[in-house]
């Protein structure tokens, strides 16, 4: 039987749910958790392959706003609730979906595609590059204590409810995302994700928890955490496990930091997800005993090579032409030539002769300024053509800040 892929109508969402759900284990969700994500779904943006009446492939997006480097924020497709079911592999449906997806984005207007990967290996072959990295530490609190900015007693601490305080986090939250590329514009409802705490998931911790810092009556800060209570023959050993911390400045940061590192009964903070240059490494007296891990966190890919291009601007000026090879979105194949700096950028169709070689999945990995030009052509996927046009395009290229992707979608 032929395999039909179409736009998902809201009566099929529980079924199609389903086959997600079975794909990524088939463990069930809590109630509140298919809650969100069903009013979350963008309908007309998810698709769904049928055998029949029987679903067998998921795929959505979500319509975000990224931050890239020069503090833009672009229109992006959030690719996401991507599978198929383990009876129907190897008949195209991955691929096809896949392919739909960048059509709609095109068509939408999108010149940028993102998703989280939970196999990392899988979107490569569609153009996808890893554009940002998250770091998960464990700091031994016990053994490593916090140099502290100036000015950082002077901010206040206060116990909040987590619900209560949503709102004044979420301000936090949108002042920072011009300031770091890869992070996402919430839009309405989104602000429910922090919130959801079912206690399945909890693997023995407290409910979230919530801490405002405060400055002048005004929130400048704030950290959603839970305590996970663990005790040995010797004493406590219990953990802070941190949800979420952001800050507007380093000493209400600081401030956060120094508090979940003195919480009673515990000897460690555990640190979900934070920017790879996030400022903790530069409190803490012994990052060794922090045992700082790296992994993917964004995947990005240059649907509109030209307009992508033309979307950020570039640290340092550039004039720089690429040969692009992009076999799954053949109308981004063939030469570009990228000028620009601080102020713009301009990214047009050109037959001069070739600086630089590359993939678009290179171009998508360099984008927000997180993996150099330099580091990729090291490992032989760019190739330089013109001498002097690597190392140019890969200082322009850069962040001063890394990007990060603060929450899955």
């Amino acid at each position: 039987m032929t395999t039909e892929l179409r736009v998902l109508e809201p009566t099929e969402w529980d079924r199609w749910y389903e086959v997600l759900e079975l794909a990524f284990g088939g463990v069930a969700e809590s109630p509140e958790e298919r809650e969100l994500w069903r009013d979350l779904t963008e309908f007309d943006r998810s698709l769904g392959a049928w055998d029949g009446d029987l679903c067998v492939g998921t795929a959505g997006a979500f319509s975000f706003r990224l931050t890239v480097p020069g503090g833009a924020s672009v229109p992006v497709g959030g690719v996401t609730m991507v599978s198929v079911a383990g009876t129907h592999r190897r008949r195209g449906i991955l691929t096809s979906m896949m392919r739909r997806q960048l059509d709609d984005l095109r068509a939408a207007g999108e010149s940028v595609a993102v998703l989280t990967a939970s196999e990392p290996e899988i979107y490569g072959r569609f153009g996808y590059g890893i554009a940002a990295y998250s770091a998960r530490t464990t700091i031994d609190t016990t053994r490593v204590r916090l140099s502290v900015p100036e000015g950082t007693d002077e901010v206040v601490l206060r116990r909040a409810d987590l619900a209560g305080s949503a709102a004044a986090c979420e301000a936090v939250y949108a002042r920072l995302v011009p300031g770091r590329p890869g992070m996402l514009a919430r839009r309405p409802g989104w602000e429910r994700l922090p919130l959801i705490d079912p206690p399945a998931d909890r693997e023995g911790s407290s409910p979230r928890l919530c801490v405002l810092a405060e400055r002048d009556g005004e929130v400048v800060g704030f950290t959603q955490y839970a305590i996970k209570p663990e005790w040995s023959y010797s004493g406590s050993e219990g953990a802070v496990l941190v949800h979420q911390l952001m800050a507007l400045d380093p000493a209400a940061e600081a401030a956060l930091w120094r508090f979940l590192c003195s919480v009673d009964l515990t000897s460690e903070v555990r640190i979900r997800s934070s920017p790879v240059d996030g400022a903790w490494q530069q409190l803490v007296s012994d990052v060794r005993r922090c045992a700082p891990t790296v992994r993917d966190a964004l995947h990005l890919r240059l649907v509109e090579v030209g307009a992508a291009l033309e979307a950020r601007t570039y640290q340092a000026p550039v004039d720089v032409v690429f040969e692009v090879a992009d076999a799954f979105c053949p109308w981004n194949e063939g030469r570009w030539r990228l000028t620009g700096d601080r102020k713009g950028a301009v990214c047009v169709r050109t037959s001069d002769p070739v600086d630089l070689a590359l993939s678009v999945g290179e171009l998508g990995a360099a984008y927000l300024g997180g993996t150099s030009l330099v580091s990729l052509a090291a490992a032989g996927r760019v190739r330089e053509l013109r001498e002097g046009a690597l190392a140019e395009a890969s200082v322009a290229f850069g962040s001063p800040v890394a990007p990060w992707l603060p929450h899955g979608f």
